[in-house]
């Protein structure tokens, strides 16, 4: 539930807005925003607050947004059952409703700066496929087709030739799932983590540490072994880290018959999965038309980047001043620990 005296228009998350939002949720939060920097801004902006030891993660879009009461039941069940992954700050266990936007706010995890281990994440969804404690009843049915089909629907500035040519890709790929029904599963059925790439895992001090909980869902977890997997075979990763991943977890997702289709979802996925914030935060669209253009011509030699390696969306020093001086509206508290 939230609570408001009254409503405001959403604030537009552009390098000013993404200010605003970050100075109303350390205001109501109590924690200190000097030196906040953002680290990332695709489905989420991501903004660190040095001072506070804390990460502020804001919701970019209304299917992010209607992520999130799932997002903190995820956060709070993987640290009852112990699993290494990013934690609620103690101080703000709740999601924050600030102009707008629902923003959660977690302890921020040191890196060590070395790059993700393949294994230790393999090791890391093991541990999460093998878990015996029932999840919380917030967590969703694993429906990433519907996920993509809302996002389309957020698009903002992209031309109708494109989405056209990804509805069409969608609803190809909707079908192909269907006979997945008749396919052996490769692993049980359960807890999924929903986007389990190298970029969601922090390399700490202590060990790999899991983030980003916004597709943790029940349903067919070889969903979880396809990131790495259609990393290795889209991304310029290293060599030989599938193989890594693939002997740390113990199965090869590449030869199950139900891989093709999780395969071309993935891609499908890794196209339109920014497509909500793609105005708001333009350098991410040069990567973004490389991406559709090599899918629509069925090009599998052309690598991809990383969207987080293409941004350079204004974010040094960010400038956390309220707009027009009014801001006790601006923030409200969002009820999302059902």
């Amino acid at each position: 539930m939230v609570t408001s005296s009254r409503s405001r228009a959403r604030v537009e998350l552009t390098a000013e807005g993404i200010a605003a939002v970050t100075a109303g949720a350390g205001r109501l939060a109590g924690l200190p925003i000097a030196g906040a920097r953002l680290l990332k801004f695709t489905n989420n902006a991501v903004v660190l607050l040095p001072a506070a030891a804390a990460v502020l993660r804001i919701a970019g879009s209304h299917e992010v947004r209607a992520r999130v009461p799932a997002v903190v039941a995820a956060a709070r069940w993987l640290e009852a059952v112990g699993l290494p992954a990013v934690r609620l700050h103690a101080a703000v266990p709740r999601a924050l409703d600030v102009g707008g936007h629902l923003v959660t706010v977690w302890e921020a995890v040191p890196s060590t700066g070395r790059p993700a281990d393949a294994a230790g994440l393999a090791r890391i969804l093991h541990a999460l496929h093998t878990v015996d404690e029932a999840p919380p009843s917030e967590l969703p049915a694993w429906n990433v087709a519907g996920s993509l089909r809302r996002r389309l629907g957020e698009a903002a500035g992209v031309p109708e030739a494109d989405l056209a040519f990804l509805r069409e890709e969608l609803a190809a790929v909707e079908a192909q799932l269907l006979d997945l029904a008749d396919v052996e599963p490769l692993i049980p059925y359960g807890v999924v983590h929903g986007d389990a790439f190298l970029g969601n895992v922090i390399a700490s001090p202590t060990g790999p540490v899991l983030c980003d909980f916004d597709g943790v869902s029940v349903g067919s977890r070889e969903w979880d072994l396809v990131p790495v997997a259609v990393g290795a075979l889209r991304f310029d990763y290293p060599a030989g880290l599938h193989d890594q991943f693939m002997q740390a977890y113990g199965v090869n997702v590449t030869a199950w018959p139900g891989f093709p289709v999780l395969r071309r979802l993935r891609e499908l996925q890794l196209v339109t999965s920014v497509l909500p914030v793609l105005q708001a935060n333009p350098a991410l669209q040069p990567q973004w038309r490389l991406r559709i253009d090599s899918l629509r011509r069925r090009d599998r030699s052309v690598r991809w980047t990383a969207y987080a390696s293409a941004d350079r969306h204004p974010r040094p020093g960010l400038r956390v001043s309220l707009h027009r001086g009014d801001d006790d509206d601006l923030y409200r508290t969002a009820d999302c620990s059902r």
